[in-house]
């Protein structure tokens, strides 16, 4: 009768236990890497000499974190927390890469410096992946966090491959690197186009204009998206104007959709066939819905003529 009854009591607590043990565990690695990143803030501030706005408003919310993660538990809600600290990280990353970009990629100290950024901004997406199996943390971020995450990874990795591909001697020892800081890039970009399905349009949905339905329609949900189009279309150039070579070598894309599935199916990277698909897209995109704004499409056309003469 005893073992009957603790059976009956402490069978259905098990799960809560597991439940608290978890947001325990996101509030104490989200409270750790907030002190990591208000360290690396003190750095950066006292080497930059002056006040920076970002810096400034990275860390006051990185104060902020600290003080929640010291309420009681049952206070503390790991969602709010770790979205405190991803905009911290995308103030702090964001002073750095321009920085970065001011000094055009200096040679010596860049290939260090890319890698410490992508890995603070992979930080919250890692702790997201790491707790999804639990139903209350499973939503830890929302989509435009995560899409943000992977634009500005892209972004970055985009602009650090512009200024490699104007460094003639760079690139006849280095191109290997290129291409993977290519793959990378462009990987990160689809995978932030992806993160959103499509808006399915039926007789449920009404749009008072029709070409805002055809850019959902077709996963465009803003110009970032538009831009991330470009990006990887021209990443996708620059990978076989520069690394047809190497195209052999086993450099996979990640063609998944984060989130949606509990595998992750990966397939070998072809820059032509990827870059085509992605700016013929482009190209349709901004001389139909979106052609009253006027965006550019003679570059991509241009790369469009260079994957056709590449198949030929």
């Amino acid at each position: 009768m005893i073992a009957g009854r603790r059976g009956h009591v402490d069978g259905p607590a098990r799960p809560e236990l597991a439940m608290a043990a978890a947001v325990s565990g996101v509030v104490r690695r989200v409270e750790e890497l907030g002190d990591l990143a208000q360290a690396h803030i003190q750095h950066l501030s006292e080497a930059a000499g002056e006040d920076d706005h970002f810096l400034i408003r990275a860390s006051a919310a990185l104060e902020k974190l600290k003080l929640l993660c010291g309420e009681e538990q049952e206070c503390s809600n790991p969602s709010n927390l770790l979205e405190l600290y991803t905009q911290a990280i995308l103030d702090m990353t964001y002073f750095e890469e321009n920085k970065l970009v001011d000094e055009d990629f200096p040679e010596d100290s860049s290939p260090q410096k890319v890698k410490e950024l992508l890995s603070f901004l992979s930080e919250p997406e890692i702790l997201v992946k790491e707790n999804n199996m639990h139903p209350k943390l499973c939503d830890l971020l929302g989509d435009e966090l995560l899409e943000c995450l992977s634009w500005r990874r892209g972004a970055l990795l985009y602009m650090y491959c512009h200024c490699l591909t104007k460094r003639r001697e760079w690139l006849l020892r280095k191109s290997h690197l290129l291409q993977k800081y290519l793959v990378d890039g462009i990987n990160y970009l689809l995978q932030m186009l992806n993160y959103r399905c499509p808006v399915q349009l039926n007789e449920g949905v009404s749009f008072q204009d029709l070409d805002t339905a055809k850019l959902l329609s077709t996963g465009i949900f803003s110009d970032i998206h538009v831009l991330a189009m470009m990006y990887s279309g021209e990443m996708c150039y620059w990978g076989l104007k520069h690394c047809a070579d190497l195209q052999s070598e086993n450099h996979e894309v990640d063609t998944d959709v984060f989130g949606a599935s509990c595998t992750t199916h990966k397939e070998p990277l072809d820059f032509r066939e990827v870059g085509e698909k992605i700016l013929k897209k482009y190209v349709s995109v901004c001389e139909g819905p979106l052609k009253e704004q006027e965006w550019n499409t003679a570059n991509a056309k241009q790369i469009l003529s260079f994957f056709q003469q590449r198949c030929s």
